[in-house]
């Protein structure tokens, strides 16, 4: 797997990346949501078998290429796992042309200075062994944003770089996500505020090391805009974060630059019920307004 060609497809295609991520926490929900209750399995690998089975279904859709999906955000349990009788990465990208990352999180701390840190990472350097032998491009990690507190966003934004430090000396190219929640009071204020940091923390790091940037979509159109442009920014990409897919589509086609990494709105629709004609038609009228969306801008 050539990672300047997949380089090439992140920096220069036309299309969206797909959080296709989905971890413990967050499972019974978007199964749920799939039309799958909790009842239907009976323990916690019954349960990834389900979620795995749908992000399958999702990648072996025909409208699930790299002529509109340029990456996916990919699980550690489906890195691990095939699709198609192939390791899901290399499905992904020989088969699909679709670039493969990987969440390397394990999930939030609790709420300190108005914002959750990530957990200790002591497993990272073997995980990251890992992901390269399996062909994974780069990485994501989720932090949030609570509140407009300049002492937390620093500790947050602190935090992503000097993991997406290792991340980057381990030959990957790693998304840093210090995601803002939509729905606090002070969230054009907190947007300044990680504008800020994530500049400052931009500017620091060598010639020939860049990141990938996954934000909320911002109160004020373009406001990340400056860092579409930064020479360390490989792309920055965008989250739905709670966002019905329409009104996500809309924020981000008033971004420039900026490309759709949707989870909840990328599955919003299916259904495990639907016949596969049905549900293949779903997503791929659900790729089509994405992709619009994020060629808008």
């Amino acid at each position: 797997m050539s990672k300047a060609a997949q380089r090439d497809k992140i920096t220069q295609g036309q299309g969206f990346i797909a959080a296709l991520d989905q971890s413990g926490g967050s499972t019974p929900k978007a199964l749920r949501l799939y039309g799958i209750e909790e009842s239907a399995y009976a323990s916690e690998a019954e349960m990834f078998d389900r979620i795995h089975a749908m992000r399958a279904r999702i990648a072996q859709a025909p409208a699930f290429t790299g002529d509109k999906v340029l990456g996916a955000i990919l699980f550690e349990m489906t890195m691990d796992r095939s699709i198609a009788g192939q390791p899901s990465a290399q499905f992904l990208w020989e088969e699909r042309g679709v670039v493969p990352f990987l969440k390397v999180d394990k999930g939030l701390a609790e709420t300190a200075d108005g914002v959750k840190l990530m957990k200790p990472m002591p497993d990272l350097d073997a995980l990251l062994e890992r992901a390269n032998a399996a062909g994974i491009f780069g990485t994501k990690m989720r932090s949030v944003i609570d509140a407009a507190n300049a002492t937390g966003i620093e500790a947050n934004v602190a935090q992503q770089f000097e993991i997406g430090r290792q991340i980057l000396e381990a030959g990957l190219v790693p998304i840093i996500e210090p995601e803002v929640t939509i729905s606090i009071a002070d969230k054009a204020e907190a947007e300044d505020l990680l504008l800020a940091r994530l500049t400052a923390h931009l500017d620091t790091l060598p010639e020939g090391h860049e990141v990938m940037l996954k934000l909320t979509l911002p109160e004020t159109a373009n406001h990340y805009e400056s860092l579409v442009d930064h020479p360390r920014v490989l792309r920055v990409v965008a989250l739905s974060g709670g966002y019905s897919r329409d009104e996500a589509n809309a924020r981000l086609a008033q971004n420039r630059g900026v490309i759709a990494s949707f989870s909840r709105a990328l599955t919003e629709g299916l259904s495990a019920q639907q016949s596969d004609a049905k549900f293949n038609a779903t997503i791929a009228a659900t790729i089509d307004a994405i992709h619009a969306a994020s060629v808008a801008g």
